[in-house]
């Protein structure tokens, strides 16, 4: 959920913005879940202890149970996320947070690294990179001139050395078990699109949270589709998805398989979320409300199995997350007052009447994705 920036206060953020500017003043390390971001987590939590208890899935749950499971990446913000959400699930259990490395270091089952890599490799990513988004800067030259405004960066620290974004060419390389890494002007503003959207979470004040700007909603949407494309371009080519995302793709078909499990809590990170969809070749809808149109923050991606009334076994995908109007007033959510939903389809896959695919058909689209890893 809502986390403070990735860098501090004292780095880019500060040498890219205008001195007279002033960043909201977030609480704690760089990188971390703030206090807001437990508390909405906790109300998405409630949520969804009002959908359990519907389904008739509170009762079989109790402190040993095998039935109920959460697990999240080692990072502080996923931990407390976690801890957050399952508490408000199943209040007053304190179930159990699995965590399986070192605390504030990174898991490699949500880790989105390259595990395979070959010149061959290599070539092909590049290639799809540069098929599937062309020139990296060219497509955000609008969304880097209004971020560059709303950070006054010609009276910034940076200024006339860095004049815009758009003036450092824009790159992606790859190492084996590290992360994709992008160099150039994308990296930059992806900082400052990261930190001003937080910044319009967490600060009441509409002027405040844009430096004096009257912005709009589709401003704000302009403001965070650079991050997000910071993330497609890394994440979401299809040999580099099917790549990173794949310790991850192999234990979301494993909880599915799962038969004696009935609720998994899966906590990482914008990264997986993005890849997994990607890996899965996922079709996202458009997504009412939110500044952020791939991968909403604290957004949920569900995978729901059930059997129907003619004994077929059926799978619904669904993206959960709430709006930017409720994240910023710290919106109750409820039955009567629900986060928003749309439904994610797989291309080629094919829906029943209600919208629904065969179980079988999502197994095999994640097979297909491990598959394709294997053959990198």
């Amino acid at each position: 959920n809502i986390r403070s920036p990735l860098v501090s206060k004292s780095s880019v953020l500060t040498r890219l913005t205008n001195p007279e500017f002033q960043w909201f003043q977030w609480e704690g390390q760089p990188s971390t879940l703030t206090a807001k971001g437990e508390r909405l987590e906790a109300k998405m939590g409630a949520f969804f202890h009002e959908w359990a208890g519907k389904k008739g899935f509170l009762s079989q749950y109790s402190g040993d149970s095998y039935a109920f499971r959460f697990y999240a990446n080692a990072k502080q913000r996923c931990q407390l996320t976690a801890r957050s959400f399952a508490d408000a699930l199943l209040p007053g259990q304190h179930p159990r947070v699995e965590m399986n490395v070192q605390f504030d270091t990174m898991d490699p089952v949500f880790t989105p690294q390259i595990t395979k890599i070959s010149d061959s490799f290599v070539t092909r990513a590049q290639q799809e990179i540069a098929e599937q988004f062309g020139d990296l800067n060219a497509r955000m030259a609008g969304a880097y001139a209004l971020l560059e405004d709303i950070i006054d960066i010609e009276h910034s620290p940076a200024y006339p050395d860095t004049t815009s974004f758009s003036q450092f060419p824009s790159a992606v390389s790859f190492k084996l078990n590290a992360e994709p890494s992008m160099s150039g002007g994308l990296k930059m503003a992806c900082t400052i699109s990261d930190a001003l959207s937080l910044q319009y979470y967490e600060e009441p004040d509409d002027k405040k949270a844009g430096f004096g700007k009257d912005l709009t909603f589709e401003d704000w949407v302009t403001v965070s589709s650079v991050k997000e494309w910071y993330g497609d371009v890394l994440f979401t080519a299809p040999s580099v998805s099917v790549n990173v995302a794949h310790p991850l793709l192999q234990l979301i078909l494993g909880e599915m398989q799962n038969e004696s499990r009935i609720f998994s809590f899966l906590c990482g990170h914008d990264s997986n979320v993005g890849s997994v969809l990607a890996a899965l070749e996922a079709e996202i809808p458009d997504l009412p409300g939110s500044v952020e149109k791939k991968t909403p923050i604290g957004c949920k991606l569900i995978f729901e199995t059930f059997t129907g009334a003619d004994k077929v076994q059926y799978a619904d995908i669904l993206l959960i997350y709430a709006t930017a109007a409720q994240l910023r007033a710290e919106t109750a959510l409820s039955f009567d007052n629900p986060p928003a939903g749309v439904r994610i389809r797989l291309k080629g896959l094919k829906e029943n009447a209600d919208g629904l695919y065969i179980l079988s058909d999502v197994q095999q689209r994640f097979t297909q994705a491990l598959t394709a890893y294997d053959k990198l």
